[in-house]
């Protein structure tokens, strides 16, 4: 198997010293698990590489024969103005590294005493470039409106403009090995939205998939880390966990914000050093997984209240994507149903019916607060009571009562129903408004009026009846 090329781009080390460049490429790989590197030992052959290679970053030592790195500082910055330079010196001069930084070097750093601080460099050199050519890929799309891989989303059933925002973002950050945040609603379906990132970013390794709510830390540390035989009682045997299952592929962790305290550092540690320590082992392991993780809690809540890190929250909304709930995206919602009808008619060995028209409507109307999922599951339990014909409408009545029907209010306890500057209607103008609204949105249909207003259908006819004879007089 071919193991993935970290970063997407090429770093490109620049040093007529090779015993350094040997020991740099050694450091780079173990400890900040980059793989994707290029060696140059003659300073005047770095620019032809830059022009061949896929280089986005350069590693450059100041004191070299032919051309010195000053020099050539000037001439990438001029002839590959998006290529960032690291200036690696082998003395520590101040005007040297302000004269560099004007130039256009990224940061200096001096070789002998500051490797930790070198390494923390490139990392934020690494996440600046895949953060700009993300930015550039995104503006490219969103100004052409248009897909790389519609087949990739072909199993997320939808025609929403939101959703479409959503895949055009997701090719953008596909190729960076950043963390993704996926956040939303309980059954809007972001385990389908990590599949599609991970069959975007065309890893080697395969999908990982792991619920963390409920994991206590022991538990979330065994299956995530493995562990090496003795570790425990009863541990006869090694286990490799799913970071190591995952290899070169994807790791996606559902409910991350159901994490304790205790497993949220371990977690941190994970994503800022890229290594782990399976249980019962003083050696560590290095990940080259990818980790995507998702949410149905409000993260930033949760790190204000003290229930999350602020460091694993900062970590983990590098890349974030919030998939609309199914009541903001109404239009799907017919989509949806035809979808699982032939889905469940198929698993059922029963031909597809044909919809009533008043079903839409009455969908339309209702909150959905299991999203896709309750979709879903409603689409099952009217098929599987279907006989023949129209489908029958009365699995869904008895499914969306007059309370849940109706919804809550969606508007901010403070915002004001009525404007402020205009002159409060009278109860009897209040409740003609309702009606006229809840006759426009289920499209003329009082038995779906009725249920959005909380009254039998009877009444409301009476009402419309009486409106009707005001109007006339």
């Amino acid at each position: 198997m071919v193991a993935t090329r970290n970063p997407g781009f090429g770093i490109l080390m620049v040093d007529d010293e090779a015993p350094f460049l040997r020991s740099l490429s050694m450091a780079l790989e173990r400890r900040a698990g980059y793989n994707h590197l290029y060696r140059c030992e003659d300073s005047r052959e770095a620019l032809g590489i830059i022009a061949r290679e896929p280089i986005g970053l350069v590693l450059l030592d100041l004191t070299m024969p032919h051309l010195s790195g000053e020099e050539l500082l000037q001439q990438i910055t001029e002839e590959h103005p998006d290529v960032g330079v690291i200036i690696i010196s082998g003395l520590n001069q101040v005007e040297t590294a302000v004269r560099c930084i004007r130039l256009g070097a990224f940061d200096y750093f001096v070789k002998t005493t500051e490797e930790d601080r070198l390494i923390e460099g490139v990392r934020r050199a690494v996440a600046m470039q895949e953060m700009r050519l993300e930015n550039q890929a995104m503006r490219r799309k969103f100004l052409t409106d248009t897909l790389e891989r519609p087949d990739v989303f072909a199993r997320i059933i939808t025609q929403d403009k939101g959703m479409r925002s959503v895949f055009q973002y997701l090719e953008s950050v596909a190729p960076s090995g950043q963390p993704v945040l996926v956040s939303g609603e309980s059954g809007v379906g972001k385990e389908l939205i990590a599949g599609a990132l991970h069959a975007l970013s065309n890893r080697p390794g395969k999908l990982v998939c792991v619920n963390v709510a409920g994991l206590d830390d022991n538990v979330f540390a065994d299956t995530l880390f493995g562990h090496s035989r003795g570790a425990f009682t009863g541990a006869d045997q090694a286990r490799e966990g799913m970071v190591e299952q995952a290899g070169d592929g994807t790791l996606f962790l559902d409910e991350i914000g159901d994490l304790s305290l205790a497993s949220q550092v371990k977690l941190l540690r994970l994503l800022q050093e890229g290594e782990y320590y399976p249980l019962g082992s003083d050696k560590p392991k290095r990940s080259r997984a990818r980790v995507v993780v998702a949410t149905h809690h409000d993260l930033e809540q949760k790190q204000v209240s003290g229930e999350f890190r602020k460091d694993l929250y900062y970590r983990l909304r590098i890349h974030q994507v919030e998939i609309p709930p199914l009541r903001r995206r109404q239009g799907d919602i017919p989509l949806l149903l035809d979808h699982f009808l032939a889905e469940a008619g198929a698993e059922l060995d029963k031909s597809k019916p044909t919809v009533p028209k008043e079903l839409a409507v009455l969908l339309a109307n209702y909150r959905f607060p299991g999203n896709v999922r309750e979709l879903r599951a409603l689409a099952y339990d009217a098929m599987s009571q279907h006989r023949a014909g129209v489908l029958s409408m009365d699995s869904f009545r008895r499914a969306l009562d007059q309370k849940s029907l109706g919804g809550e209010l969606t508007r901010e306890p403070s915002a004001p129903v009525f404007s402020p500057d205009r002159p409060l209607p009278t109860l009897q103008e209040a409740a003609d408004m309702l009606v006229d609204e809840a006759m426009r949105r289920s499209q003329g249909n009082q038995s779906i009026a009725s249920s959005l207003l909380g009254i039998s259908q009877p009444a409301l006819s009476k009402r419309l009846k009486k409106k009707a004879g005001d109007g006339s007089s």
